[in-house]
């Protein structure tokens, strides 16, 4: 067994985290989020949501990690409907194929459209 690995892999974990707490102490202080009930415990639900989806471990959901969480709620996607989906959370401008934590919060808390709402309502339902 490679303990070295192990510890590493904390590591990494332990960074991943403190980087998306100070991502969630931005919408903490967030004016726009003022009126979310229970805001603190919203986000701290949601960072360990995507720190379990975030597959490759570099801060970032990519399509295969979006389709396994959709999967996992009970409401299974088509290829299409998840490049849609990507396209839609990250913004038709961009041409990233991965959703960051910023683009997951923004769907968790915002109001975008069917497919998204959908989704993000699912999600809502299991982590509250």
């Amino acid at each position: 067994m490679d303990r070295q690995a192990g510890k590493a892999y904390g590591i990494l974990k332990s960074q991943q985290e403190d980087n998306l707490n100070s991502i969630n102490e931005t919408y903490l202080t967030d004016s726009k989020y003022a009126d979310v009930e229970d805001l603190t415990s919203k986000l701290e639900s949601f960072k360990h949501k995507y720190m379990e989806f975030d597959l490759n471990d570099q801060g970032e959901i990519d399509i295969m990690a979006l389709k396994r969480m959709l999967e996992k709620l009970g409401v299974a996607k088509t290829h299409l409907e998840l490049k849609k989906m990507m396209s839609d959370v990250v913004g038709s401008k961009e041409s990233r194929e991965t959703i960051c934590y910023t683009d997951f919060l923004n769907m968790m808390l915002g109001k975008r459209n069917a497919i998204l709402r959908l989704a993000s309502n699912a999600l809502r339902n299991i982590w509250e």
